[in-house]
């Protein structure tokens, strides 16, 4: 994370006769930015808190993208026709409820997303060339969200994940390129949204707030004085930090604001969070628990899941459990018995969804449900994880008051842009955008309900 931050050198800057600057001196005052109590979170950006967008006065509308990044079997995932009316695969059998609410891509991928495994963290950038050296993340569109409307809610986004190998894997990022961490424990993303603190917590919290930006202000002044004695492109670069630690102070300032507000009352009881990574099914029904539950009672309209299947051991299907790590099993090379394997988790994967559409099918919001207001993004950065491919992504998109119930296949061989999906999800959410990433338009065939 440090290097997100801190100005590298340039190749030109070796040959100047400027006074070199310690590095460790730098580090030290970025030192204290990262090590904030404020940044556990890592919530973005308040800059456009007060800009006024249609989703303002809107009823609320949500997203929740997640990233299973192992995927699926794509013979057992995509149907064999295309549009309306077409045969449900073997995996969508299990969402048969729910045919007319989702739609199922094929064809589909990330331009210039390579590299197998690393490409998770684009899952929600579409970030070219993540396992190249030198490679630097951007905005995530959870994140492009809570920028633009995350001043509504108590919570801008949730970052959320089930095993995931901290400090290295999130969905979630910056528009700066820094990784946000995910939370792990369902226990605690309950407390945050619903656990409210004692007068001194409280306090004790706001406390911290003043101190922190305090601090921010400190380091902002050696960022300012070193600007006199570098090079044009570390004095961008600089720039850009600079305007990272003003756009903080001002996200302390919202968090101020709500800190002093109740928070809502929910009568489930706080969960309690499984002891093995094994139970990895178990966290995932909780985190979508915990996802439906930020909805209802509209603490936040972003969110992000990472499912870190390549993190997780063999894991538990009910009272049997995997005969390999979940990594290991995807790596089938047409072996029946991990092929068996992978199909029953994957199935695991359709029943959990299954169970969140109707969560959230079950809840009333103003006449119509929290699904038709929700948007669900279900996918993969992996084609196929036994091969390690990029392309032809397995994508399911549910909710959110679209035309769905349709197969919209595309070109296999030449992908069609997914990050379109994301500017036709941005606009139903009221957020004025025609470009995310590489996308080229919005989604050809996607109709607002």
């Amino acid at each position: 994370m440090k290097k997100n931050f801190v100005p590298t050198p340039t190749a030109g800057s070796f040959v100047t006769t400027r006074r070199v600057i310690s590095r460790r001196q730098f580090l030290r005052g970025a030192g204290i930015v990262l090590s904030l109590p404020l940044l556990d979170s890592m919530l973005p950006v308040f800059a456009r808190g007060a800009e006024k967008t249609a989703a303002s006065d809107a009823k609320p509308r949500r997203v929740l993208g997640i990233c299973n990044n192992l995927g699926l079997l794509p013979d057992q995932f995509f149907p064999k026709e295309k549009g309306r009316g077409y045969a449900l695969s073997p995996y969508l059998e299990t969402l048969r409820a729910h045919r007319d609410d989702f739609t199922v891509f094929s064809g589909v991928s990330h331009p210039d997303v390579d590299g197998g495994h690393p490409a998770d963290i684009c899952f929600l950038t579409a970030a070219p060339h993540p396992g190249s050296g030198g490679f630097r993340n951007t905005i995530s569109l959870d994140q492009f969200i809570a920028e633009r409307i995350g001043h509504l809610t108590r919570f801008p986004s949730l970052t959320l994940g089930v095993n995931v190998s901290q400090g290295s894997r999130s969905l979630s990022w910056t528009g700066a390129g820094v990784l946000i961490p995910c939370e792990e424990k369902p226990s605690e993303v309950f407390r945050r949204l619903f656990v409210q603190g004692t007068p001194a917590e409280v306090d004790a919290q706001m406390r911290k707030l003043d101190q922190g930006r305090s601090i921010l202000d400190a380091v902002a002044g050696q960022v300012k004085d070193l600007q006199r004695s570098v090079t044009a492109r570390d004095r961008d670069r600089l720039d850009q930090y600079f305007t990272g630690v003003r756009d903080l102070e001002q996200r302390m300032q919202m968090s101020k604001d709500w800190e002093r507000k109740p928070k809502p009352v929910v009568h489930v009881p706080v969960p309690l969070d499984p002891a093995s990574p094994a139970e990895y099914m178990s966290k995932v029904k909780l985190m979508y628990d915990m996802a439906k539950l930020a909805f209802e009672t509209d603490s936040t309209r972003s969110i992000s899941l990472m499912l870190d299947s390549v993190n997780s051991p063999a894991i538990e299907l009910g009272d049997k459990k995997l005969s390999d790590g979940y990594h290991n099993i995807s790596h089938h090379g047409k072996s029946e018995a991990k092929l068996a394997e992978l199909k029953a988790v994957d199935q695991w994967h359709m029943k959990l969804l299954d169970g969140l559409f109707n969560d959230l099918k079950a809840v009333k919001e103003d006449g119509e449900t929290l699904f038709d207001r929700t948007m669900v993004l279900y996918g993969s950065n992996l084609g196929n994880a036994n091969t390690h491919v990029t392309t032809n992504l397995p994508t399911l998109f549910a909710g959110g008051g679209f035309q769905h119930g349709q197969h919209l296949a595309f070109n296999t061989e030449y992908n069609y842009p997914l990050p379109n999906l994301f500017v036709s999800m941005l606009q139903r959410m009221g957020i004025e955008s025609d470009k995310f990433a590489s996308a080229t338009g919005t989604m050809r065939g996607l109709e607002f309900a």
